[in-house]
């Protein structure tokens, strides 16, 4: 098969990804085309939801006719609540938007978790058969297997755009918009596609009727935020996953109690480096386009409690769960007790969106008491409103390490090793091979102290190396892309790592 063969068909071996050389020779072309097109709107909106289609179909097959028809759904919806002149129909419209795509999003994620469980309440033998599939294979002749159902890529963020713009058309936020095109360049847009950040249409859908604009000092922070994402991801996350963290959570009990819990710490940096190079990616491939994306990460292991966490981590949907769900169910509006039991339910809801399993929930039950203790915390205890440097450095310790605990919940894959993990790092920790395992995983243990270095940096020393960077000439800019992808060619896997938010 030749060059443009492979470039043109799907693979689910070598899928487009931001990491894979595929993906920058269409970066290029697009940008190219892009450079010709720009001034007029329309074509550009058709343009790049075109090659936004192509790239989610090299990313996922013929799934993209998944997100073709929650295309059509949501934008036939909002035009119809908009047009609507009885509140009784905007109801019932908005009720179907929300109850297609989380029927959608349900069948796909969780319908070996119902299964399961009705089998278990039953004593049922129920099998999960893909009728999707069934269908598939009736209408192009395919060969798709139909006793596995497969997680389209991106289904959750996708969803949960579309239905936070039917609701935002609902509630008067926002007009629809003006045809098809534009509303489904708004949800197929690539570089936000398949992991976030998950743009609501109040935010993104104004600009695709603004003209291109692109300044020299976008221009600066497109290519920070495309190197920074690139050395977090293949240079940070995949070789600490790599040779560190994956091995020890696959197989916690060959391994002494230190080396679990660096492997949790890890696994903590090795997350974060992932999703936040991913949408840094994102933003500087978006803003290169003329389109901004909000910011999704904002130093998250700086929290001083896991409120602030919230407030840091996957911002995109920490807002989206605040404002549409937790928000819905009462907020803080009924009293103390319904609030907490909002900001239980809201957490064990957003374990779940990341997947139907039982470690997702202890994960979102976790964080969510974590923040209803936050919330007492700061009512009841007269220490809560200590504003000392100490009393912050203590909050951010006991934060971290809440949160690094929460990740064994969702890293770990079954419970039996989440025991054994937990086990081995309060009851076998054999401190006497301490140094020995640090002289062995230097490069690993260089790295994590390099990584949370930089992490938890003073904002003012990354934002003065970000201007500076910023406000260089374009011939240095070229050098340090350069210097990065000889690192990062350097420092890769034999084989291109996808991103951990694929999964969800």
């Amino acid at each position: 098969m030749n060059f443009f063969e492979t470039f043109l068909t799907y693979s689910q071996d070598r899928p487009m990804i931001f990491t894979g050389s595929y993906f920058w020779f269409f970066y290029a072309f697009v940008l190219i085309v892009y450079s010709f097109i720009y001034k007029r709107h329309f074509t550009r909106s058709a343009f790049l939801f075109a090659v936004s289609l192509f790239f989610y179909y090299k990313s996922s097959g013929l799934f993209f006719f998944i997100l073709i028809f929650s295309t059509l759904v949501d934008y036939s919806i909002g035009l119809a609540i908009y047009n609507s002149k009885s509140q009784n129909r905007k109801k019932i419209l908005i009720f179907l938007s929300v109850f297609v795509n989380l029927a959608l999003l349900g069948y796909y994620k969780y319908s070996y978790f119902f299964t399961e469980q009705i089998n278990i309440l039953l004593g049922t033998d129920f099998r999960v058969v893909d009728h999707f599939a069934i269908l598939g294979n009736q209408l192009f002749n395919a060969n798709f297997s139909i006793d596995e159902i497969i997680l389209p890529v991106g289904i959750s963020f996708y969803t949960f755009q579309t239905i936070s713009y039917s609701i935002d058309v609902y509630r008067g936020r926002l007009k629809p918009v003006k045809n098809i095109i534009d509303f489904g360049f708004y949800v197929s847009y690539f570089p936000q596609l398949v992991a976030g950040p998950i743009v609501r249409a109040a935010e993104f859908i104004p600009q695709i009727y603004e003209k291109y604009r692109l300044t020299k000092e976008d221009f600066g922070i497109a290519i920070f935020y495309i190197i920074n994402g690139l050395i977090k991801k293949m240079v940070i996350s995949d070789y600490i996953s790599l040779n560190f963290v994956d091995r020890v959570f696959d197989n916690p009990g060959t391994y002494t109690g230190f080396e679990n819990l660096v492997a949790v710490y890890g696994y903590a940096l090795q997350i974060y480096c992932d999703f936040s190079g991913y949408t840094d990616i994102a933003i500087g491939v978006s803003l290169l386009l003329g389109f901004s994306l909000p910011l999704n990460f904002n130093s998250p292991y700086k929290a001083d409690s896991i409120t602030d966490f919230w407030r840091r981590w996957h911002i995109s949907l920490s807002s989206w769960l605040k404002d549409y769900l937790y928000i819905s169910l009462g907020g803080n509006k009924k009293g103390k007790f319904r609030q907490y039991i909002n900001l239980l339910l809201t957490m064990l809801l957003g374990g779940l969106w990341h997947g139907a399993n039982i470690r997702f929930v202890i994960w979102g039950a976790l964080h969510g008491v974590g923040l209803a203790f936050h919330k007492l915390w700061m009512y009841y205890v007269p220490l809560a409103k200590n504003t000392s440097k100490a009393y912050r450095i203590v909050s951010i310790i006991i934060t971290f390490h809440f949160v690094c605990f929460a990740w064994i919940f969702f890293r770990a894959k079954d419970m039996d090793n989440i025991n054994i993990m937990l086990l081995k790092i309060f009851g076998d920790f054999d401190i006497q091979l301490v140094a020995k395992i640090i002289t062995s995983y230097w490069k690993i243990f260089l790295i994590l102290f390099v990584g949370y270095l930089i992490h938890w940096l003073p904002s003012s020393i990354k934002s003065y190396y970000k201007t500076t960077f910023i406000k260089t000439p374009v011939w240095i800019k070229i050098i340090f892309v350069v210097i990065t992808v000889l690192i990062v060619y350097q420092s890769k896997s034999a084989d291109v790592q996808p991103f951990i938010y694929f999964q969800f």
